[in-house]
């Protein structure tokens, strides 16, 4: 998605091009392109000059919807399942943490909804910027590989500062 966003505007891409840029497989790619149509959050075009485009500019679209569209509701718990069917579970009387996971989905949820794809394009040219020395990046003492979810992409995540 981060790479449709970032060629908004300027027609479809293929997936191959998408599988080339972010090292994914284009099976892959091509499982994910369905949700992300029903969703109606790509459009595709067929043809020779055909591949996948964005259906909203991307400042319009959240990393909730996209994280929906492909996975389902955010919910660290079962009881908080969307088809969760209530008693279900013999604790529920006297849950008590419940409200914890609760409020970890609602926080979950409100850092996914607060995200656009501009967003997380804009953070991921300007961390490319620097380079592949993430140690060069910028706020963090240190820095520990990680695998960016949207993407793919391998990336960094900065440590705990000391």
């Amino acid at each position: 998605m981060t790479e449709l966003a970032k060629a908004y505007g300027r027609g479809p891409l293929s997936l191959a091009d998408i599988a080339e840029a972010e090292h994914l497989p284009v099976g892959y790619l091509e499982q994910l392109a369905m949700p992300l149509r029903r969703a109606g959050l790509i459009e595709g075009t067929r043809g020779a000059h055909g591949g996948y485009q964005l259906a909203r500019a991307p400042d319009a679209m959240t990393v909730g919807q996209v994280v929906r569209a492909l996975e389902g509701e955010v919910a660290p718990v079962e009881c908080l399942t969307v088809d969760y069917l209530a008693g279900t579970c013999v604790r529920e009387p006297g849950c008590l943490s419940r409200p914890v996971w609760q409020r970890v989905k609602e926080s979950i949820d409100q850092v996914l909804d607060s995200l656009t794809l501009a967003d997380v394009s804009q953070d991921a040219s300007a961390a490319r910027a620097y380079g592949a020395g993430a140690a060069s990046l910028p706020l963090a003492d240190s820095w520990e590989p990680a695998v960016a979810p949207l993407t793919g992409d391998s990336c960094f995540v900065p440590t705990a500062n000391e």
